[in-house]
């Protein structure tokens, strides 16, 4: 079974970059589906973006909201996925979760916090 530790949040002013990781342990890491959600306070847990596996194609997809700001990677040699955050807004404030399924296996990062404010 899968397990994710979350990192790279932090403070960042409006318009800057961040980058998130999430460490996988566990194996066969290429056949996991990846993905990164967020939940603001007093909001529902929401879908960022995901990256299919390395079979599927590593396929990405984002939310309307983050698409063109936002871009997920995998790295399969370091098992390593990432959340590279571009044009932050104050919007992007939230705890951010990355996420590893495969098959009935749904694993889930301790979450990392964004906090976008000048």
């Amino acid at each position: 079974q899968a397990q994710l530790v979350d990192s790279g949040g932090g403070l960042v002013q409006p318009g800057g970059s961040l980058r998130l990781s999430c460490a996988f342990s566990g194996t066969f890491f290429s056949l996991y589906g990846l993905g990164w959600y967020r939940q603001a306070p007093g909001k529902q847990r929401e879908w960022v973006a995901t990256i299919t596996s390395i079979p599927s194609g590593s396929l990405t997809t984002y939310a309307e909201v983050v698409k063109g700001r936002f871009t997920i990677s995998r790295d399969n040699a370091k098992n390593t996925v990432y959340l590279q955050m571009t044009g932050l807004k104050p919007e992007d404030t939230a705890v951010y979760y990355c996420n590893a399924k495969r098959g009935i296996d749904n694993a889930w990062g301790q979450g990392t916090q964004v906090t976008v404010s000048s």
